[in-house]
């Protein structure tokens, strides 16, 4: 009734007639006159061993690409090199937001030192003694002082990144607002300039 329906192309036929395409392609592109490659060499060319044939030396070599990656990486932190920084401290407004923190002079630096003097004291002063109180309260001073200072320099912080880079980005006050609690010669990235070097 209805004639023979054709039969449909073997799988292997559809691979060989797309290898071709995507080798007549490539051939477009090199320029005419190049020879063709053959089937067994594209095949070839698509050859990759899942595992490698030396694993010892695979895993030593990995091994020494880590560590050289860590090493580039802690020589950044050293020296400010923006290429191998952790992703985290990476962008011209995370550099500025170094700087800016680092010409400073920042109350919050001296937070932790407080806090170590309070607790020192508080094992040799007895709690219930007048001495207790008024040590108490120089060290709630100290941090509303901290406080206060650490707001002043978010604002002026947002308003030059505002300013240089015509929007701020998300996370980057509060970057250079939580280096500033942070004792100088400890803070990594390295500080790359003095103070009173405020970035321009």
């Amino acid at each position: 009734m209805f004639g023979r329906r054709k039969e449909a192309p073997l799988a292997q036929e559809t691979i060989d007639q797309q290898a071709a395409e995507t080798a007549a392609r490539q051939d477009s592109t090199v320029g005419k006159g190049a020879p063709t490659p053959t089937r067994r060499a594209q095949e070839a060319a698509r050859k990759r061993p899942l595992v490698p044939e030396d694993r010892k030396a695979s895993k030593a070599a990995e091994r020494q690409a880590v560590q050289d990656q860590r090493l580039k990486m802690r020589r950044a932190l050293d020296t400010g090199d923006e290429k191998f920084l952790p992703l985290r401290d990476k962008g011209p407004q995370k550099r500025f937001a170094r700087d800016f923190v680092d010409a400073r002079f920042n109350l919050g630096e001296y937070l932790m030192f407080g806090a170590l003097v309070f607790v020192l004291v508080s094992l040799v002063v007895p709690a219930s003694s007048d001495m207790m109180i008024y040590v108490l309260g120089a060290f709630w001073v100290m941090f509303l002082a901290v406080f206060v200072d650490v707001f002043i320099l978010s604002r002026k912080l947002r308003k030059r990144l505002a300013e240089k880079f015509g929007e701020v980005e998300r996370g980057t006050v509060w970057y250079g607002s939580m280096r500033s609690l942070q004792f100088r010669k400890l803070r990594l990235p390295k500080p790359q300039v003095h103070r009173g070097q405020y970035p321009a």
